[in-house]
């Protein structure tokens, strides 16, 4: 699969990094304007724009679309975010009263990200590498298993701490070589799928079941999606769940369902609600979603 290089430096100062979010400012601002697709990237005076890693989902360590910021329950979701900024090279980072990095030892980091496009939010969609690539920045480059296994996304993958997030715009091929990365660390029950309850069922009576807002249960993890929804409903201010797939098919999120070809709309489709019980019904790998 051809992707676009950039080269660059990442830098995380006055920002608020997780497990699959990052900023980087290429040597060339301006070939941000090579991204293709229908969205831009945003950036600063510097060049400076936030990543958002293709092909895969982190736990909550800050949510906010519907009401009050809210996380899900440690300590998994820092972890992920400890192993992005210790991966790229971040040996010290002081975080300031207000959630964001102060400031960090080094001040930035080389690397080049491998992008195909940016996502509605005009966050670039991108695997992510470090040091120095072969190939020219600013052209395209063939990314295959081995390229891939070098990247943060795989070792991210690898280490089970985060989900799979599957779009259209990722080749098949290298969605296959993620799904087995994250099938080995299933099996392995390494990180969330220690804990995870998408397939077998969660008990949700209200925001402090599934958030750091009450009683810490770090078994009451979800694939973050499944979570951002709930969130979202549950901020509605009623707590009953039987209008919850009703939600889900206003939501409409458009997706693929690998497994049966299956094309459809809403997540309600592939979401059971039994009383207090949510559950999936397809694992998160089996779904590739529509942009959007």
């Amino acid at each position: 699969m051809a992707m676009l290089l950039i080269k660059g430096s990442y830098e995380i100062v006055g920002t608020q990094p997780d497990g699959d979010t990052v900023h980087f400012r290429p040597d060339k601002p301006e070939e941000w304007d090579f991204v293709c697709g229908p969205y831009r990237v945003k950036r600063n005076a510097s060049g400076r724009g936030k990543l958002r890693l293709e092909g895969i989902d982190a736990l909550e360590t800050h949510y906010r679309r519907t009401g009050p910021e809210v996380a899900q329950p440690p300590p998994l979701p820092a972890r992920a975010r400890e192993e992005l900024l210790s991966w790229l090279g971040f040996t010290s980072v002081v975080w300031g009263a207000d959630g964001k990095v102060a400031s960090t030892t080094p001040a930035s980091v080389p690397g080049f990200v491998l992008t195909r496009g940016a996502d509605s939010s005009n966050r670039c969609i991108a695997f992510a590498g470090l040091g120095s690539h072969p190939a020219d920045s600013g052209t395209h480059v063939f990314v295959d298993s081995a390229l891939l296994q070098s990247t943060l996304n795989h070792h991210l993958v690898s280490e089970g701490l985060v989900y799979p997030l599957y779009y259209g715009t990722l080749f098949y091929g290298l969605r296959d070589e993620l799904t087995l990365a994250f099938q080995q660390a299933q099996g392995a029950a390494k990180g969330v799928w220690a804990v995870d309850k998408t397939l077998a069922g969660a008990t949700v009576t209200g925001l402090d079941s599934i958030t750091d807002a009450g009683p810490v249960a770090e078994d009451m993890i979800l694939w973050p999606k499944l979570f951002r929804r709930l969130v979202d409903y549950l901020n509605l201010g009623d707590p009953d769940l039987s209008g919850f797939r009703a939600y889900l098919d206003q939501e409409a999120d458009k997706f693929l369902v690998v497994s049966t070809g299956q094309v459809t709309t809403g997540l309600d489709e592939i979401v059971e609600v039994s009383g207090t019980t949510v559950r999936m019904t397809r694992p998160p790998e089996d779904l590739v979603f529509a942009e959007g």
